[in-house]
């Protein structure tokens, strides 16, 4: 099949992109209206992290089997059979008729969701061949972040306010209709020269190291359980074994799920730690202030929403910059610049209080919009870049799952931290209650500004190298094998 024209990649860019942005509007439209859903449902903070974090935690379970289902079915096929299954589990969501339903369904978006990122950013990488090309499509493709960051938060605290919160999950429809038929139209289908068998055990095991990790943290604070109960050090005990078993079982499969010869580059290792950082800071971050401006500050959803603009503005102006800045000069200028200003925002926000000025309070998001931005494009870029093209949407769906992992424990440490200083309603000392989430995100800036200085330059590319060689030669081998029978 010939190489599509510069005008055709471009469209089959935007298309892919559609994905990314019902996506990402859906996390900022939902974080908004959790205020209005708790209300409605008399809803705990522990009740509210549970409906972001059932679509994060089975996103990020799911993700590396849809890569590498993409990478064996089809990456069209599977990338329009995630399009159908989220724009259903959307409707689902806004016919919910209690709390449990609503995130049982939004399980069932995160079934589609999980064909959708990795999928199409495994076609993006497959479309632009070329490293500066794809750098730079890659910078777009984060720049589509901040856009549907910045307009999720003002459509959905509108719609909250003048509709219902319900009609937040109406807007992925017409979207997800759309992105169906245009690839059905324009993107060409694609798949590993072999595709890769299923690995039950793996995923299961996946599924009850996330589940039994996120469940652990978020429940623990809750009345009559504690950190130091036996429920909570069961389920921590769960993790282990389950991790232990991963890591055992998968090196001895022809097939695993995740092949552990990826951490032999230290540019796939660094930006999978640096993805997981950035993530656990802004689903945090999301997360608090969201629930922050409405029920300590009084502020309307739409109002609420609009405070997260300037931050999303920052992020869809600095992504394809910081693409252009990895495809120029690598990654490791604008992944520990990143680093540094994500801490030093969470250090500004580590004295407020319920009488913070909003202007303080912007420019503390500002930043941090700035320094999710310049990361995002650089971790997507070392995650896939060096790794040959028959492995696109395997590496791609890690990188993914790496962020949803991330944004899932970021929603549950933060709930977990506040839920564990918080004494009388929600209303009064949630300021205070949340400085330690603060901290934390100040952490994790720090380890994303070291985790870049040890991953990036010449020595990180070559490890980056010897990995991909290792699956070049797995090519061959099964090219010879193939051509014997």
């Amino acid at each position: 099949m010939p190489e599509p024209s510069h005008r055709r990649r471009l469209l089959v860019l935007a298309i892919c992109c559609m994905s990314l942005f019902i996506v990402g509007m859906d996390n900022t439209i939902v974080n908004v209206a959790l205020p209005s859903i708790g209300r409605q449902w008399g809803a705990s903070m522990s009740d509210l992290q549970w409906t972001v974090d059932a679509y994060t935690v089975v996103l990020a379970s799911l993700l590396i089997l849809s890569g590498s289902t993409g990478d064996r079915l089809g990456r069209r096929r599977t990338f329009q059979t995630g399009l159908v299954l989220f724009v259903l589990g959307s409707l689902a969501c806004s016919l919910a008729p209690g709390l449990g339903a609503l995130v049982a369904f939004r399980a069932l978006q995160a079934i589609g969701g999980s064909m959708l990122n990795p999928v199409a950013l495994s076609i993006i990488t497959n479309v632009f061949p070329n490293p500066r090309e794809r750098a730079q499509a890659i910078g777009v493709w984060g720049g589509v972040i901040g856009i549907s960051m910045g307009l999720g938060p003002v459509i959905g605290g509108l719609l909250t306010e003048s509709v219902t919160w319900r009609a937040i999950f109406w807007i992925n429809v017409p979207i997800g209709v759309a992105a169906i038929v245009l690839t059905a139209l324009f993107v060409p289908e694609s798949r590993a020269p072999r595709g890769r068998r299923p690995d039950p055990v793996g995923q299961l095991l996946m599924i009850v190291m996330l589940l039994s990790l996120t469940y652990a943290i978020i429940e623990a604070p809750r009345s009559g359980v504690g950190w130091l109960s036996v429920q909570t050090w069961s389920l921590f005990a769960v993790v282990a074994l389950a991790m232990a078993g991963f890591v055992w079982y998968e090196p001895r499969r022809t097939d695993p799920l995740i092949d552990l010869r990826f951490f032999r580059s230290a540019s796939f290792t660094g930006a999978t730690l640096v993805a997981v950082c950035a993530f656990v800071a802004s689903g945090g971050l999301l997360f608090v202030s969201t629930v922050y401006l409405q029920l300590s500050r009084g502020l309307s959803p739409l109002r609420a929403g609009l405070f997260i603009v300037p931050e999303a503005l920052m992020i869809a102006v600095l992504a394809p910059i910081s693409g252009r800045l990895v495809a120029t000069r690598g990654a490791r200028l604008p992944m520990s610049v990143a680093g540094l200003a994500m801490a030093f925002s969470a250090l500004l926000l580590t004295g407020w209080t319920e009488h913070t000025s909003y202007a303080y309070l912007l420019i503390t998001f500002v930043i941090f919009g700035a320094a999710f931005g310049l990361v995002n494009a650089p971790l997507t870029n070392a995650a896939v870049a060096g790794m040959p093209r028959s492995q696109g949407g395997v590496a791609a769906a890690v990188a993914s799952t790496s962020r949803q992992v991330g944004a899932s424990l970021g929603v549950a440490i933060a709930g977990s931290l506040i839920n564990s200083r918080l004494r009388g309603p929600m209303t009064v000392g949630l300021a205070s209650a949340s400085r330690p989430v603060w901290w934390l995100i100040v952490g994790c800036g720090l380890a994303i500004f070291v985790i870049a200085l040890l991953t990036t330059g010449a020595w990180a590319r070559r490890t980056a190298a010897r990995a991909a060689d290792l699956f070049e030669h797995d090519s061959e081998r099964a090219a010879a094998v193939h051509a014997i029978r």
